[in-house]
């Protein structure tokens, strides 16, 4: 499945019933780190959940940082990815890809899969691969754990 470059975030919720309408409900996370703003209206795609209640769509991740705008580049082809290769970061692990990786999720809802954790997992990565809508990152030992 392709992920658009236009993703602004990535989460699981369930559809609940108030009163006559359906409703989704967007972790107040997306809306702390400015990836949703509330009154705006987005564009919404459901994705079925496997029987493991991961998502098929490309892992989220969910870090510490801080929320940076959306900036495109001098081409004004929209928004770059907010990790480079090489960079360190620490993130926590929102939910397990279908594929058993760790999801997390940085700034503007950009998601980062690490191979080899658990859900609730905070661990250093090093970016080792980025894409236009995900990266991957590789645990890394933190010196105080050699």
């Amino acid at each position: 499945m392709e992920i658009s470059d236009q993703l602004l975030c990535l989460f699981n919720a369930e559809v609940t019933v108030s009163d006559d309408e359906y409703v989704v409900r967007v972790p107040t996370s997306e809306i702390e780190t400015g990836a949703v703003d509330p009154g705006e209206v987005y564009r919404v795609a459901l994705i079925e959940r496997d029987d493991a209640g991961a998502s098929d769509a490309a892992p989220s991740d969910t870090a510490s940082g801080s929320a940076t705008p959306a900036t495109g580049d001098a081409t004004g082809e929209g928004p770059q990815p907010p990790v480079e290769q090489g960079e360190i970061r620490y993130v926590e692990i929102e939910d397990i890809g279908k594929q058993g990786d760790g999801i997390a999720r940085v700034e503007r809802g950009y998601v980062i899969i690490v191979p080899g954790v658990e859900i609730g997992d905070r661990v250093k990565v090093e970016i080792t691969q980025v894409k236009s809508n995900f990266a991957v990152g590789e645990t890394i030992e933190d010196d105080a754990d050699a």
